[in-house]
Formats: C-alpha cells, sequence, structure tokens
C-alpha cells in the first residue's frame, strides 16, 4: 500500500501542509520518515484528519479530539467497531451540547425578542447575587433543560 507525502495527503483531506504538521506535533496523526528524511503518512491517516475535520466543526476542542484519537489503535486503521465507539461517545456530548444550546436560546429570545431590555422583568437578572449559592458562572443559562 503506497503511503502519502504530506502535500498529497493536504490535497486529499482539504487541510494545509502547516495544519497536517500541527495536527503532528499535537499527536493527533503520526507519520514516519523516508530515506530522504520526508514525511510520510498511511492512507488510514486520511481518515483521522477527516474526523478531526468534522469534529472541530461541531466545537470540539483539539485536545478533546486528541483524547477520543488516543483510544484509537495506532498500529492498525480503525475498525468499524473503533470507530463506533467513538462516534457514540461524541454523541452523547453533543446531545448534551444541543440541550444546553436550547435552554440558551429560550432564555435569551425572551430578552432579545422584547426589544426593550427591561432590568426589571429580565429573567437573567440575578438580583443581590443571590445565585452564587447554586453554583458558579452562568447558573440560568447552564443548567440543562
Amino acid at each position: 500500500m503506497a503511503e502519502l507525502s504530506v502535500g498529497e495527503l493536504a490535497h486529499r483531506s482539504g487541510v494545509s501542509v502547516t495544519a497536517l504538521h500541527f495536527y503532528e506535533r499535537r499527536g493527533l496523526i503520526r507519520s514516519r520518515r523516508s530515506g530522504g528524511n520526508q514525511r510520510r503518512y498511511e492512507r488510514a491517516v486520511l481518515r483521522r484528519v477527516a474526523l478531526i475535520k468534522v469534529a472541530q466543526e461541531l466545537g470540539f476542542s483539539l485536545a478533546e479530539i486528541g483524547a477520543r484519537l488516543a483510544e484509537l489503535p495506532d498500529d492498525r486503521a480503525p475498525s468499524k467497531h473503533d470507530w463506533e465507539k467513538l462516534a457514540n461517545h461524541w454523541a452523547d456530548e453533543l446531545d448534551h451540547r444541543i440541550a444546553l444550546m436550547q435552554n440558551l436560546r429560550t432564555e435569551l429570545t425572551g430578552c432579545i425578542g422584547c426589544g426593550c431590555l427591561s432590568m426589571e422583568r429580565c429573567t437573567l437578572l440575578n438580583t443581590d447575587d443571590r445565585l452564587a449559592g447554586t453554583g458558579s458562572g452562568p447558573v440560568r443559562l447552564t443548567q440543562e433543560a
């Protein structure tokens, strides 16, 4: 099976050479060096790069992506079972994020939608910091629906 040069991987994946080098420094992908000290990638790296791109589009950080990719085998191309395990984990996380975003949208629509920005009626207001005992951060916006 022919390996890919960094330029070929960039062309096939739609990711710049510099991004591929960055991914490699972060441990997201791996290469070997040829006799001429050039990077060579197995074709299975194309799948990893595609996964990285999709996961970034979904809002996952490179640290989160790296943690999941570390669970995949290095000595072989990931199997269907490997991908399903990874997808199931991310599906749970996405469901959680979707619930938070829907709650945020519901809360913000009332305030933004009225146009008055009335501080007397605002549901996000926290008079006398009475929500301090319920947790840190924007408690009303981040509690699950």
